[in-house]
């Protein structure tokens, strides 16, 4: 047998002391490197603001507690693997089922919370600015979401208040997002029109002077919404694109509309009392 072959056969038996060494820097390497990669990818992971919306500060002590758990298992499989060691693994490995009971039926509150979390980032119904409704202690609560982490999900109100909601509530309770990925603002002009006048006319007048507009993009319609005591109401539905513009459109609409319906004899009524006077006609006639 050739010396290269024994030395060769000595790193690969755990019971010899180049093994025990050999095995050493193998497990130590193999631990490094995957740690390495865990820590490289989530910062990646977390350069890229539209890809993850969970708190930073959350993610890098969990990156940080995931690669001491590598090196302590790695430690325990080579402590299992060396015979030497053996009996230390086998113990290791009992003390880490025994703990993670233990841990687990004391911790279920808060190991609910950030499965739950986990469960927010990859499904993502929300994310931090959206502005959503919750159903809290005080009742119906409105506010945008400040923060995201494993734990818990922070909203601010708009009076200021800081809403702390469990994650494990937030999955499980119906949330109204209130954000819309559509920039656009719906514009709702209601209009009175008289009894008496051409109910389609107006309608057309409406929707014309909304369509010649600069600041509508589009018309949706012009229907009958209510019928009032002196006035029909149509109202106009168009998209705009933003609160600004829809804002300008129906300042400029209801001075161009009025205009136009003056123009076109089409009655914008306002309310109106009728006074009916009855005079006294026993006392009328004992005069006579």
């Amino acid at each position: 047998m050739t010396l290269h072959s024994t030395v060769l056969r000595d790193l690969m038996n755990p019971a010899t002391d180049v093994g025990v060494f050999a095995y050493a820097i193998a497990f130590f390497l193999a631990a490094w490197l995957f740690a390495r990669a865990v820590r490289l990818a989530v910062r990646q992971a977390l350069a890229h603001d539209d890809w993850v919306s969970v708190d930073r500060t959350a993610a890098l002590f969990l990156t940080q507690l995931a690669q001491i758990g590598i090196f302590v298992l790695a430690f325990t499989y080579y402590a299992h693997v060396i015979p030497g060691l053996r009996s230390l693994g086998t113990a290791l490995l009992a003390s880490a089922g025994v703990a993670s009971v233990v841990v687990g039926l004391a911790a279920q509150n808060t190991l609910g919370n950030i499965v739950a979390g986990v469960s927010l980032l990859m499904y993502r119904p929300f994310r931090v600015e959206d502005v959503v409704q919750v159903t809290a202690v005080s009742g119906l609560e409105t506010g945008t979401i400040e923060s995201l982490t494993l734990g818990y999900t922070i909203l601010k109100t708009f009076d200021n208040r800081r809403i702390v909601v469990p994650n494990s509530v937030m999955a499980t309770q119906v949330t109204v997002n209130l954000t819309s990925r559509d920039p656009r603002v719906m514009l709702m002009l209601p209009l009175g029109v008289g009894y008496g006048s051409d109910l389609d006319r107006a309608r057309a007048i409406v929707v014309d002077e909304a369509r010649s507009h600069a600041h509508v993009q589009e018309v949706v319609d012009c229907p009958v919404t209510q019928l009032g005591a002196s006035a029909v109401t149509l109202t106009l539905r168009a998209w705009c694109a933003d609160a600004n513009s829809a804002k300008r459109a129906q300042f400029d609409l209801l001075e161009r509309i009025k205009k136009q319906f003056d123009r076109q004899d089409v009655e914008m009524p306002f309310p109106y009392t009728n006074v009916v006077l009855k005079g006294d006609t026993t006392h009328a006639a004992s005069q006579t």
